[in-house]
């Protein structure tokens, strides 16, 4: 089963190189990037692979702040399963008192 898996990402790699070469053979002009104190003069397909890669980043950046946020509230409501756990076995070993 790995080795199929594998396989299946080394296909699915192979065809997003491929439509990259597209892409780049495609496009063979150039843009004027003005960043405020400079001008850049970038290829299209580098201009456009580094936005992918940009967007990218900012997925896994905002991803992990979302794990991390959700692993903080699970260490903190696992506490408090602790803290609820204790105090319940507590009061099962609590003697039964009499109604007088």
């Amino acid at each position: 089963m790995p080795m199929l898996r594998n396989l299946v990402y080394f296909l699915i790699l192979l065809l997003v190189l491929l439509l990259v070469t597209a892409f780049a053979a495609l496009n063979p002009g150039s843009l004027a990037l003005d960043v405020g104190f400079r001008t850049i003069e970038i290829q299209k397909s580098l201009a456009l692979t580094l936005a992918f890669a940009a967007g990218w980043l900012f997925g896994i950046g905002c991803a992990g702040l979302l794990l991390l946020k959700s692993a903080g509230e699970r260490r903190r409501l696992r506490k408090s399963l602790r803290l609820a756990e204790s105090e319940v076995k507590a009061l099962r070993n609590l003697p039964i008192q009499d109604a007088d």
